[in-house]
């Protein structure tokens, strides 16, 4: 069945940076568009970014726009989210999905989730 990990989560200052790694299983990882999102206490689920699976195209939330870098690697099944200039509002659960749609920035779109990795930025 399909299984999506994260990895990579932690606390970190402000300023600093973050790796996050989702482990994709079960299904062909080449043929789905991949996205991370984040869902802070009390906040509903958002979209950070996404990268698709047909031309490698990428997309941001405005919020995170250079700073964070969504890329995959077909080869080994896995999508890296870095986050660099770490902020405190960058506090959340940081989930990835796995979807064969076109919209990338609804969770609605997804199928697939992985069970999130903590991401604490102090200030």
């Amino acid at each position: 069945q399909v299984q999506l990990a994260e990895s990579g989560g932690g606390l970190v200052q402000a300023g600093g940076s973050l790796r996050l790694t989702c482990a994709a299983s079960g299904y062909t990882f080449s043929s789905y568009s991949m996205g991370w999102f984040r869902q802070a206490p009390g906040k509903e689920r958002e979209f950070v970014a996404a990268i698709r699976w047909s031309d490698g195209s990428t997309y941001y939330a405005e919020s995170v726009k250079g700073r964070f870098t969504i890329s995959r690697d077909n080869a080994k099944s896995t999508v890296n989210l870095q986050m660099n200039s770490l902020e405190p509002e960058d506090t959340a659960v940081y989930y990835c999905a796995a979807t064969m749609l076109k919209v990338l920035v609804s969770t609605t779109s997804y199928g697939y989730w992985g069970q999130g990795t903590q991401v604490t930025v102090s200030s």
